[in-house]
């Protein structure tokens, strides 16, 4: 049921949405784009991945999300490349019965890209290039999920 694309180019949320959720007996839709920040004079982000683990990945904790919550549809799409401040990044969206289950869901998944998914983000800004290293606060979101069964 889940889709996941991961891909260089932009998407048009408004497009990827239409037509979301419309199969079933849905009463929520739950939406989430990540957009490149401007911050400390970032002037340019790179984000590397392997293409079939990548899918791989996303495409599993999209059917553990599945498997967790009564969802109708759900979507992941992530880029990859360069990027500069102001463009999209990624997007999840999620559709259910009840907003609870597409909300979690929603939560469930962002924490999962953000600290587990395997993309590689360097960036570039007035002092260079640098890698972007692991948030423990990224990596303690996910505790949160590992006591829980939705």
């Amino acid at each position: 049921m889940g889709r996941v694309r991961v891909q260089s180019e932009d998407f048009d949320p408004a497009t990827e949405l239409a037509g979301f959720g419309a199969e079933g007996d849905v009463g929520a839709i739950v939406t989430f784009s990540g957009i490149v920040r401007g911050t400390g004079g970032l002037s340019r982000m790179e984000i590397e991945h392997y293409p079939g683990m990548t899918q791989s990945a996303i495409e599993k904790i999209v059917a553990e999300a599945e498997r967790r919550w009564a969802l109708d549809d759900c979507l992941v799409i992530h880029r990859h490349g360069e990027m500069v401040p102001g463009e999209r990044i990624m997007m999840v969206a999620t559709a259910s019965r009840h907003r609870q289950d597409a909300f979690a869901a929603a939560e469930f998944l962002m924490d999962y890209l953000k600290s587990r998914a395997p993309f590689w983000k360097k960036e570039f800004g007035p002092d260079g290039a640098a890698w972007v290293a692991a948030k423990d606060s990224d990596e303690a979101a996910l505790t949160r999920w590992s006591a829980s069964e939705g």
